[in-house]
């Protein structure tokens, strides 16, 4: 079952409000190191719409920026290579010639 994006924005947005308070800080202190109004983090919090870079000066703030590494990783094993007997490619192999109809 898929989240609506409501539903992600409502997920999100009590997650930093967690960690905000997890880390002892209050709104107003946040939204003051991120350069945001209290307002834009509120609506952050609450899933109530809010802007890409909202979402990226609160993570900064809050030290969480490594968050977003996680949205699309780098993938650090080649799945070819665990079919190939990990044997890396020497060279590149030339095209084959098609076939001619005689």
């Amino acid at each position: 079952m898929y989240l609506t994006p409501q539903e992600v924005e409502a997920e999100l947005g009590e997650k930093i409000k967690r960690l905000r308070i997890s880390r002892n800080l209050d709104q107003k202190t946040v939204a003051e190191r991120s350069g945001i109004s209290v307002r834009a983090l509120r609506n952050l919090e609450c899933g109530n719409g809010s802007s890409l870079h909202t979402l990226v000066v609160v993570l900064r703030t809050l030290g969480r920026e490594k968050w977003f590494d996680t949205i699309a990783p780098v993938a650090t094993i080649d799945p070819l290579m665990l079919t190939r007997e990990a044997k890396p490619r020497q060279r590149a192999s030339k095209p084959r010639k098609s076939k001619s109809k005689a």
